[in-house]
Order: structure tokens, then sequence, then C-alpha cells
């Protein structure tokens, strides 16, 4: 319940239509709770009596009640369903608003599949249960409780017999709902396996295809299809015996009024009339109860599912500002400093992926970053935009505590190429101007220029009104790197950093990219992590990684001679037959060698 009662924030902005529901739900109820004593005056004045004059009286007063509990319980429709409807969208915009504000180090713990769930399934779930609330879950109680009342008003002697099978129901849907929350908890966790593999093979269809791996991806989806199928059908099968018992407490009630009520009537302590009434009323008392049973599927995979909105709710992003945070100024010089930094995924000291890293950016430089795959050249540059903190150590810019920056400030000053390229549904120009809305059209084609997209969006139908479709599936790869180079061209940031940006374009184009932003790069600092040792022959710092230590800085030239580890990636891809002055210009913003 706690959980449930965490995310009533959610409904205080609709508490005037919430009010208004319960309302027209309490005349509803005193409305349907009329009808049986009104059916006592038929029988008892009217049909007892003979008199047909009260029987059409009472008859049409049952209508006028009827038509009006009708239109009473339409309101309360309608009003419960915008509370409901009103809830979900306000809960699915501070889940989505939480996601955006996690960093990378959270991302890490939640996957795709289990956050598409909280946005989706568990949300509507939890829009069930306000929405059900003010209709069913308020109605119930109130039913059994007017009905009670109007159980012992009838007949004080027989209503204390029904009592005990009264607190004996009630007990077995206690114990029923408790049971029901973990189940569906478990359904929710089985849900989440099962979109994290639909998205992995939706996102990842090309390459399944190009592997043939369609069978196997298939049978890898049926058992997690077919676990969470099972775990439904034990959920129903749970569900659905509980109606049929409470069913059987519902008849025995009724036969136990019949049979007490009848001995009462042919002794005269009782009218037939009353005991109609009484057995309505109980009716009134059981059916509600059997409402509740419903109502606890419903309640139960609520709470399940804010328990898991609450979890991402109530983390705490890895990143935050420092109370006394200051802005980057606009006139920083952008002289980045690694000083004995380390790193770990998990916060802890085992298995550091960086470990002592000592390094310095001077405005203006390029440092080239090579090392074998996993050797940490990535984990590297991501935490000078602070996408992580360092697990120790400090990275100053410009002799500042990049801990102590507002954040906001920090990535306004960084332009971020990443490895993975991603796109959004929208046109060219939009994806280029990204980070910078504002951005004019004749910045939007400098910016392609520079990263040799231009000729190639002109050539498109659309030019760079141009749709690009989901994850930009419409262009090629090459094509995308450079509309991302671009868009953090546009930003026109102190710091740029190229994780391995060009490895999708051929080496003309590549020497096309870097002659154009080799002017643009001048008075910026620039990190670039490359595959191809082509790219940073020229570059003023090389930086050798292997497992997630600099084995070895400086210029080309100083570390043909100094470093074995570069000497054998030079000659494995460029062999002792080339010559620093053959390759192409590298990403340079300063002095070559």
């Amino acid at each position: 319940m706690k959980h449930i009662g965490k995310l009533f924030r959610f409904v205080r902005p609709y508490w005037k239509l919430s009010l208004l529901s319960l309302v027209l739900l309490t005349s509803q109820v005193f409305l349907d709770l009329s009808i049986p004593r009104l059916i006592q005056r038929i029988i008892d004045q009217g049909i007892k009596q003979q008199s047909m004059s009260i029987v059409l009286q009472t008859a049409a007063l049952m209508l006028t009640i009827s038509a009006a509990s009708t239109l009473v319980a339409v309101g309360n429709n309608v009003f419960s369903i915008r509370v409901g409807e009103g809830v979900a969208r306000d809960l699915r915009e501070a889940v989505f608003a939480k996601i955006q504000s996690f960093s990378y180090g959270n991302m890490d713990q939640f996957t795709t599949g289990r956050l598409m769930v909280r946005l989706s399934s568990d949300t509507a779930a939890v829009q069930r249960v306000f929405q059900v609330s003010l209709r069913i879950g308020t109605r119930a109680p109130m039913m059994m409780i007017g009905s009670l009342i109007l159980m012992f008003s009838t007949s004080r002697e027989l209503a204390l017999t029904m009592v005990p099978l009264l607190l004996v129901t009630s007990a077995l849907i206690v114990v029923f709902s408790a049971r029901m929350e973990p189940l569906f908890r478990s359904v929710q966790q089985k849900l989440d396996r099962l979109n994290t593999v639909l998205q992995e093979n939706i996102a990842g269809s090309r390459l399944v295809k190009a592997f043939v791996r369609a069978d196997h991806e298939s049978k890898r989806f049926e058992v997690v299809n077919q676990d969470f199928t099972a775990r439904n059908i034990d959920v129903m099968r749970f569900m659905s015996t509980m109606s049929p018992v409470l069913t059987i407490f519902v008849n025995i009630g009724v036969v136990v009024v019949i049979y007490a009520g009848g001995l009462r009537a042919i002794q005269g302590g009782m009218s037939v009339g009353q005991i109609v009434a009484f057995s309505n009323y109980l009716l009134t008392t059981m059916t509600p109860l059997i409402m509740m049973t419903m109502l606890s599927n419903t309640w139960a995979n609520g709470i399940a599912s804010a328990r898991r909105i609450n979890e991402v709710l109530d983390t705490v992003p890895e990143v935050l500002d420092d109370p006394q945070a200051l802005p980057l100024p606009d006139t920083a010089q952008a002289r980045v400093i690694f000083r004995g930094v380390s790193f770990q995924y998990n916060g802890s000291s085992d298995n550091l992926v960086l470990e002592g890293i000592d390094l310095v950016a001077e405005p203006g430089e390029t440092v080239a970053i090579l090392g074998a795959t996993g050797a940490g050249k990535t984990s590297l540059i991501n935490l000078v935009p602070r996408f992580y903190d360092p697990s120790s150590g400090q990275v100053l810019i410009d002799g500042a505590d990049i801990r102590h920056l507002q954040q906001d400030s920090l990535l306004a000053h960084v332009g971020v190429v990443p490895q993975e390229t991603i796109l959004f549904t929208g046109t060219v120009r939009d994806n280029i101007r990204y980070g910078r809305p504002g951005a004019t059209d004749e910045e939007v084609i400098a910016a392609a220029k520079a990263a040799q997209a231009h000729d190639f969006i002109l050539e498109l139908p659309q030019g760079y009104d141009t749709h690009v479709e989901e994850r930009g599936v419409n262009l090629s790869g090459g094509q995308k790197q450079r509309i991302a180079i671009a868009r953090a061209l546009i930003t026109q940031p102190k710091i740029l950093i190229f994780d391995d940006s060009t490895s999708s374009v051929d080496v003309e184009t590549e020497t096309k990219i870097q002659d154009a932003l080799r002017e643009l790069m001048r008075n910026r600092t620039n990190f670039v992590v490359a595959q191809r040792i082509s790219t940073v022959l020229r570059a003023d710092k090389i930086i050798i990684i292997d497992r997630g230590r600099v084995v070895a800085q400086g210029t080309h030239a100083e570390l043909m001679r100094t470093s074995p580890i570069y000497r054998e990636i030079y000659d494995s891809q460029l062999g002792d037959g080339f010559h620093a002055t053959e390759a192409q210009p590298a990403l340079s913003g300063g002095a070559h060698v």
C-alpha cells in the first residue's frame, strides 16, 4: 500500500474532479440502497393489502430512482475516467523526465525493456487502480457498510446470524489479496524479460538476418514468451478459484436467511417483505465482497506496478550538481587535466577500467587516444562531459573540478560525436541542430560542409528537409556519422570529442573531413579516439592506453622512438614503408610533427 500511497501526489491536481466523482458515487449508493425498502413496501403494503395505488406509486418511484442512479453513475464514470487518464499522463511524464535525468551509470542499471514496461504496462496498471477506486473501489465498501446497517435495522437477530459468515468471507478476501501482489509482481518481471528480448531483436534485426540466427532468436523469444504465459496462467488459475468459493458463501447466506427468516415469519416475528428486503441487503453486502475480490486483482497488479515505478522515481542520479556548483564561463580556455583518475563502472575498487590516469590537454591541442578494444578509451573520454564520475582522482577544466561545475553549463561547452551514431525521427536539418535549436539555416549548412555532409544531403529527395526514419535506417552508416559530426560542430563547443567518429567513412572522405575541421579545431581542446593510426599521426599528443593505464604518450615521432606498443600498431596498419609525410593530415588543432 505504501507504494500506491507515494503516488497519491499525482492525484492532488485532480482533487476537485475526484471529490465530485465520490459525491456522485455516494449519491448512487444511497439511491441503490433504497430499492430493497421500496420492494418491502410493495409486498407488505401493496400486495399483502391489495392496494394497487401503493404498488403503482412505489413502482414509479423505483423507476425514477433507477433513472437517477443511471445518470449519477454515468457522471461518476466520466469524472473518474478523466482523473485516471490525467494521472496516467502525469505519471508517464514524471517517469520519462526522471529517466532523462539519469546519468550513464543509472541507465546501465535499467534495461531498455524494463523502462519501456514501466512507462506503458506499469503506468496503465496504476491508472486502473486510481480510476477503479473512484468507482467500484469506493462503491463496494460503501454498499457493504450501508447494507449492514440496513440489515440490522430490518432484523437485528437475523443480521447477527450473518456476522460469522461475513467475517469468514472478509478473511478469505484479505488472504487472497495478500497473495496476489507478489504474483502480479512476478508477472511484470517476466514481462520485463519479454520486452527486453523483443527490443533487442527489433533493434538488431539486420544482425540477426546477417548471421542467419532467426531460428535461434525465435527459440529464445519462445522461451521467455512461454515463461510469461505460464506465469500468467498461474495467476489466472489462482484468481479463478476465489469467485466460486465466494459464490458458495453467498448461497449459504441466502439459504440461512430464507430458513431463519421463514421460521420467524411463521412465528409472526417478520413479514414477507422484510425477508425479501433482508435477502436483498445480504446480496448487496456479499456481492460487493465478490466485487472486492475482482478489485483486489487490480489493486495487487497496481501495487506491484507502483513498486516498480517508484524504483525509477526514487532512483538518485549518480551524477548530480553540487549545491554550490558554478557555471563554466564562456571565456573558458578549456584546459583539461586528468589527475590520478581511476574508474570502475559499479563504483567499487575491483576490476578498475581506468587506473591512475594522469593527462593534460592544453587549449587548442588535439589529443589522440589509441589502444586495443576494451582498453578503456571510451571510458576515459566519457569522464570529460561527466557522463560518469571517476571512482577516484579528479578531472579538471581550467583548474576547476568538473564535479563543482553545473552540468548543463559543462555540457554546453562540450561537443560529442559518439561511437554509436543515433539519429532521431524528423528532418536532416532538425537532427543537425538538435543541440542548438535556434541555429540558422546558414549555420546548419556551414556545419554540414565542415562534416563533408552537405553534398550528399543535397542529393537526398528533399535535401535538408528529407525525413529521417527511425534510427536513421534510410541513411548509410557514413552518412549518419557525418550528420552526427555536424550536430556536434554546430554547438560551437570549447571541447570536441570524437569517439571513433570517422570509422564508417572511407579514407578519402575522412581526409576531407579532417581538412575542413582543422581550422575549426584550432581554438578548441580536442579528443580523438581512433582505430586507424593514420587518423592521429599528426595529433599534438598521442596517448596509448593498455588495460586502463596510460603506457605511453607523446607525438608520433617521439612514440616511434620510445614505445614498442605504438611501433607495433603502426607497423601492423601502415607497414614499414609508410612515412608520416605520406599520411593524410590528421585531426589537429595545433602544431604538426
